[in-house]
Parts: C-alpha cells; structure tokens; sequence
C-alpha cells in the first residue's frame, strides 16, 4: 500500500495503526514520485479521495491518502480545508502557528474550541473502490506553543481529557489513541478485511 504523504510524523501514525493488518507500507520516493495533484474538494473526504485516487491510478497500486485540518469556532470554522496552505504555499509550520495566534490574540481561552479533523481513503484502482475511515479531536487553541511531539498545529491544540496538555505535549501511545488521524485510522482499519 502506498502512503501518499512526505510527512514523517504522519507516516509513523499511519503505520503504527495499521501494522497488524498485512500491508507492505511504501512511501514516496526513488520509485514512486510526489506530483501535485489539485485538491479543490469542498470537505476532507473529497480531496482523500481525490489524492488516493491521482496515486493509485498512475502507479497502479492501493492507495492511501488524507485529508486533515484544524477546524476553529472562533474562526468561523477556518482554516479547514486550507489548513496546510493557511498561511501561504511556501509556509511552515511555525508560520501557520503564527498566523493562527495572531488571529485569535483577542479571543479569550474558553472561546478557542476547535477541532482537528481528518478523513483517510484507501483507493483500489483495480476494484475501483474506494474506503473511508473519519475521525475527529476536540480541543481548543492554547496561549502559545507547547511540546515538541507532534508537527503542524500540535503545540498550540490543547487536547480535550488531558488536563492542559498540548497535542504536541503527548506521548505518540497517547496520541495514537485520540488523535483524529487516529480514530480515523481506527474507523478505517474496521472497514479493511
């Protein structure tokens, strides 16, 4: 099965969870190659899809491919869908936990509820099928960074059942347990024989 990322952290959980269920986990490289692929989906689910799809079908192998973001009710719900361009294309993570602090630097701590959500799709282009797996982390936005476990928005996402503590600030057992990747991940696994 091929994971259609690049990011480390993400590979790791994805492989974590799945390791029991036979798969020979591949990941981009010498042999299959990243390409854009435009993920102009409305929700999360659309763009898994459209992604898993894109890979399977240019390479010919089962396809594993997410979609995730940080949903912020103060913000309207934003930045969603736009989570990983937030702060511009060429923008790291640093700069997207920036911008989202400078957003919400008036907004008091009990009204900084957000969520993390993901979908995970797994694309057969041979059956032409495709599987979903959803999951979704509540919290809210912290003050300012915490943690160095995790990547993306983890320092500043105050995980909800964990007496303050960062979704950057968890053990990977924990984060594994309740992250949305996670219970996506989990959801999926259920589904995939």
């Amino acid at each position: 099965m091929l994971i259609v990322s690049s990011n480390k952290g993400k590979i790791k959980e994805i492989e974590a969870v799945l390791k029991d269920k036979g798969f020979d986990f591949i990941s981009l490289g010498a042999k299959y190659t990243q390409f854009h692929v435009e993920e102009d989906g409305p929700d999360f689910c659309s763009n898994a899809l459209i992604k898993a799809k894109a890979y399977a079908e240019r390479y010919d192998v089962v396809a594993l491919a997410d979609d995730s973001g940080l949903e912020v009710d103060a913000l309207s719900g934003r930045p969603g869908v736009e989570s990983a361009r937030y702060a511009g294309l060429d923008a790291t993570d640093e700069d997207r936990v920036k911008k989202l602090l400078l957003e919400l630097k008036d907004i008091p701590i009990e009204k900084r509820s957000a969520r993390f959500k993901c979908c995970i799709c797994v694309y057969d282009p041979f059956k032409k099928d495709a599987i979903f797996g959803q999951g979704v982390c509540e919290g809210k936005i912290g003050l300012s960074p915490k943690g160095s476990n995790g990547f993306g928005y983890d320092p500043v996402f105050i995980v909800e059942g964990f007496a303050g503590k960062s979704m950057a600030e968890l053990s990977m057992q924990e984060k594994n347990t309740v992250s949305h990747r996670a219970r996506a991940l989990f959801e999926l696994s259920k589904k995939i024989s």
